[in-house]
């Protein structure tokens, strides 16, 4: 991992306002493997890695959308941040040797690695860092991450390696942020081509992009810190995770991480050959409600529907028994999680008297998911327990990003939705009456507001308020927590137990 630097001492570790990072949820699988070059003794052979993904970024412009396989590919491997987070959640410096916070915890000064280049050679300078936030605040990118870098009041080149950002008050999330896809450095001189060409700093560069079927990068060159371990890397996209399986079986592949079908751990069970980490993720399944419809307004009738839904069945039914129950928008590694699972939960008889309560009849919801495998399987077994409660539910079944993205993020044409949220620290998402949920709750609103204002401590106490008053108000039904499941040959190392970033950090990884 990245060598500690000297860290702030007021550095902030509470909650974070999630950029919306919709996942596809992806299953990654890393095959490794030398292939020789021409005939000769002096011509070395390459390492490449194949990494296949279920979900293809939109464009090379990982901040052009909220989609999140943009950031998997690009994160840390070929954009850097000024911070990093690392596999325990942690802040490391990347790009930043140090930082600093001033008092009021309004004035954050980072001093800049003088080494750091970008893999066009030139070096990555303050100015380089401010045109990059800057880019951020004004230009046309996702919505979300404008509206995180809406907390900066200026940013300022102190010198050739000082970035001096001045908040216009304070905030535990900003920092946080900086070290996802808001806080990518971009390099100046190819700016304006980086939704096909990338301008990073990373340990890899972009070699090829064809449009559903895979991205390829190939070691920088010019990287300035510890070399690549592999020549070339390639993201292949599958739609279907049983035949990732079979490339796996087969000795084709290297490492499945996020295994898309859990009932196939056991084909991986001889030691010999496999091993199986089980370790968590950010990734919250969520049922949406659309807070537009307005049979969806009655507290009633989402109190109905979140009772109607066994979640443990949906668990043990759908993945196999792997994952983990949450009660509200946290996950267990976040500091302010606690098991709110007993609110509103699974009731049928109490989700039919709900129901008549409410005198809505028997209502029509549209329950519109992107295809992807947990997604699909977890909508057949919600809209079974919604019948058995009294609702109707048509069931739509959107590909995925482009199609999903227009219609249930964009256009919000939906009553339900399934799909797993994985930035950390996200439960911020919900104060946002604009993003597709349309949750509108003043008395959470304000929680959020002052948890990221306040202190260290007192922020854990007042997030942990706001999950409870999501829970109380079923403003969505939390379905489970993703587990990071991972199967790799014997020979893979550095493998994260745990998916703390949106980043498929490609620079731990190594193979004998």
């Amino acid at each position: 991992m990245v060598t500690i630097g000297r860290l702030s001492t007021s550095r902030t570790s509470a909650l974070r306002r999630s950029v919306l990072m919709l996942v596809g949820v992806v299953s990654l699988l890393v095959g490794s493997g030398c292939v020789g070059g021409p005939q000769g003794g002096d011509v070395p052979t390459l390492k490449r890695l194949v990494v296949a993904a279920t979900a293809e970024p939109p464009s090379m412009d990982p901040t052009s959308n909220p989609a999140a396989a943009g950031p998997q590919v690009m994160l840390y491997n070929v954009y850097e941040t000024l911070v990093k987070l690392d596999s325990e959640g942690h802040l490391r410096p990347l790009l930043a040797q140090e930082w600093n916070v001033s008092p009021d915890r309004r004035t954050y000064t980072f001093s800049l690695n003088p080494a750091a280049k970008f893999a066009s050679g030139g070096a990555v300078t303050a100015e380089a860092v401010v045109a990059s936030i800057r880019r951020i605040q004004t230009d046309n990118v996702s919505s979300v991450l404008t509206t995180q870098m809406s907390v900066v009041q200026e940013a300022m080149a102190t010198n050739s390696g000082t970035v001096t950002v001045t908040l216009n008050r304070p905030s535990n999330n900003w920092l946080y942020d900086m070290s996802s896809t808001a806080g990518m450095v971009f390099d100046p001189a190819g700016m304006t081509a980086i939704a096909e060409k990338t301008a990073g700093s990373g340990p890899f560069r972009l070699k090829s992009w064809s449009r559903g079927q895979n991205v390829i990068l190939e070691k920088n060159p010019n990287y300035w810190g510890t070399p690549a371990r592999f020549d070339e890397v390639t993201f292949r996209y599958f739609a279907d995770p049983n035949a990732m399986n079979a490339a796996m079986l087969a000795g084709d592949i290297d490492v499945i991480s996020n295994l898309q079908a859990p009932d196939a751990l056991a084909q991986f069970a001889d030691p010999a050959r496999f091993q199986v980490i089980n370790g968590t993720t950010n990734g919250e399944v969520v049922l949406g409600l659309n807070h537009n419809s307005k049979v969806l307004k009655s507290l009633k009738v989402r109190q109905a529907i979140t009772r109607a839904i066994d979640r443990q069945a949906l668990i043990d039914t759908v993945w196999n028994g792997e994952g983990t129950l949450i009660g509200s928008m946290a996950v267990p590694t976040d500091p302010w999680y606690e098991d709110l699972t007993a609110i509103n939960a699974f009731d049928p008889t109490k989700a039919k008297e709900l129901l008549k309560q409410a005198d809505v009849g028997s209502p029509t919801l549209r329950l519109r998911v992107p295809t992807l495998p947990y997604a699909v399987k977890s909508a057949q077994f919600v809209a079974s327990q919604l019948k058995d409660a009294g609702f109707k539910v048509v069931i739509d079944e959107l590909e995925f990003p482009s199609r999903w993205l227009d219609v249930v993020y964009t256009k919000s044409d939906y009553d339900l939705t399934i799909v797993a949220h994985v930035e950390p620290r996200d439960i911020g998402k919900f104060a946002d009456k604009s993003y597709y949920w349309h949750y509108d709750n003043p008395t959470f609103v304000a929680q959020i507001a002052a948890a990221d204002r306040a202190s260290e401590a007192e922020s854990v106490t007042l997030t942990q308020a706001a999950a409870r008053t999501l829970a109380e108000d079923a403003a969505a039904v939390w379905l489970f927590c993703l587990p990071n499941l991972q199967v790799s040959r014997v020979g893979i190392t550095g493998i994260g137990l745990n998916a703390t970033t949106l980043s498929f950090d490609l620079t731990t990884i190594a193979s004998k």
